[in-house]
This record gives C-alpha cells, structure tokens and sequence, in this order.
C-alpha cells in the first residue's frame, strides 16, 4: 500500500493542474482555486483511511474541492445576514458587461455558488441530474431547478444556448409514437 505522502505528491504532480482548473470553475478566480484546491487537500489527506489507493485519491479531492466551496458560500451566507449589526456596508462589486468580457468565466460569475456547482456538475463533470443532486446533497428536483435557472441566466448573458432541455416535449413524443408502433 503506497504512503499517504507518496499519493499526494503524485496526485499534485500528475493532476494538480486539473484540479486547479476544476475549482476554478466553481469559484471563478484563480488564487480562490488554488485555495479550494489546497484546503480540500488538507481535508483529505488529513486522515487517510486502510486501504486508501492512488486511484481514488483525484475522486476524494474533487469532492471535498465542491464541499470546501459549498461550505464556504453558506460560511458567508450566514455572516452577511449577521455583518450588517457592526460593520460598513461595502460598496456592491460591479458585474463586468456583455460588451467588455463575453466569455464563460463571466457568465458563470453572475451565478450564485448552488446554481454555479450545479451546472459545473452538469456540464464540466458530465454528471445526471440525480448525480448532480447527491453530489451537492439536495433532492432532484432541487438540482434540476438549480441547473435549469442557471442555464436560463447564462443565456441572459451569452444567447441562446442550444442545450438539449432534460425534460424536452420531442423526447416524450418520439417516446409515445414509438411506443404505439410497438403496441401495433
């Protein structure tokens, strides 16, 4: 069984860039990957378990990369709520526009964190929806509204996107005629 040491240094080595890229998507800026990145590290590698192999090392790290910046949203989330009682209000940070900046980085920063995992689950990692919903620990029908709200903010800002819609009439047209030739 390889040490603990020697699959994290592979895991760095050999998917470190990966990784980074990942959790830029969710977070949408680069030192905050590498943060992501690092402190899902940290989570894993804390405790290795028996039995823990190389393999799975990148499928543990890419969870707690989601996990780490989840938490930290609603860390946040529940700070802002309380902030106002003893502090300034900031000045609101200002959304670049379409004209300057028309590429998926800034589409996917108009997106609050649930809705931005989510279609990073969706699209980047090519997962289901039911996958997309245990891996963000809400129920289907949650992460299908998440996916399906973002999509419809993201082509506010970038047009018409061309995604097959999940739950598509055609599909169950084609579904029915299909199944009434069968029947015949």
């Amino acid at each position: 069984m390889p040490r603990a040491d020697d699959v994290l240094t592979e895991l760095v080595r050999t998917r470190g860039p990966a990784l980074v890229a990942y959790a830029h998507l969710l977070s949408g800026d680069h030192a905050a990957a590498q943060d992501l990145v690092q402190d899902a590290l940290v989570k894993v590698f804390r405790r290795i378990r028996r039995g823990f192999e190389p393999d799975a090392a990148e499928a543990y790290v890419r969870r707690a990369i989601l996990t780490v910046f989840l938490d930290d949203h609603r860390r946040r989330a529940r700070f802002a709520a309380l902030r106002h009682a003893v502090a300034v209000p900031d000045e609101a940070p200002a959304i670049p526009s379409v004209e300057t900046r028309l590429d998926l980085r800034a589409a996917l920063g108009v997106l609050g964190p649930q809705h931005r995992a989510a279609v990073v689950l969706r699209y980047y990692d090519d997962l289901t929806v039911p996958e997309v919903a245990a891996r963000m620990n809400v129920s289907t029908g949650t992460a299908k509204r998440y996916v399906h709200d973002a999509l419809r903010r993201l082509e506010v800002v970038l047009g018409p996107l061309g995604l097959p819609d999940d739950d598509a009439p055609e599909v169950l047209v084609i579904a029915r005629t299909h199944a009434a030739q069968e029947d015949a």
